[in-house]
């Protein structure tokens, strides 16, 4: 294991540095391994910020060629949070997500392919970035609109 793995694997998963070292080592530098350990990780976190309260967040809305609108509502428990580059950037994903795999529900979107990376799902997706901000996110709603509906 060397510092160049780690850095990919920070840069892939988001995860901290010594989460990453720690992964790569209880894998012994297997990176694969090391990727699946932190996702686990990740869901597990996720678990246990459930529970909190999530009072901030943001609405994105993304407009594909004037024919297909999405408005997307993800909360998050701070302002701090709702202000961060990772989180609006998830949202904005999410939005894109719902414009092309148009899911009926929040439930429906989180067991979707991830359509940037379709080796996860949507779930998987939100649990890495709780996993990273140490934050409960909650997809709280969303309006997908097509032209003539």
């Amino acid at each position: 294991m060397d510092s160049s793995q780690i850095a990919k694997l920070r840069g892939e998963t988001g995860a901290g540095v010594m989460d990453c070292k720690r992964a790569l080592d209880q894998a012994h530098g297997d990176y694969q391994q090391a990727q699946k350990l932190l996702s686990e990780n990740a869901a597990t976190i996720a678990k246990k910020k459930a529970q909190r309260a999530t009072k901030h967040g943001l609405i994105d809305s993304y407009v594909h060629t004037g024919k297909i609108g999405v408005l997307v509502e993800v909360l998050c428990e701070s302002d701090f949070v709702a202000k961060n580059d990772d989180f609006k950037k998830m949202v904005h994903q999410l939005a894109l997500q719902i414009a092309s795999m148009n899911p009926k529900d929040v439930d429906e979107l989180l067991a979707q392919d991830y359509i940037a990376d379709p080796s996860m799902k949507v779930s998987d997706f939100l649990n890495s970035l709780i996993g990273k901000i140490q934050e409960n996110i909650k997809i709280n709603r969303f309006v997908r609109m097509e032209l003539g509906e």
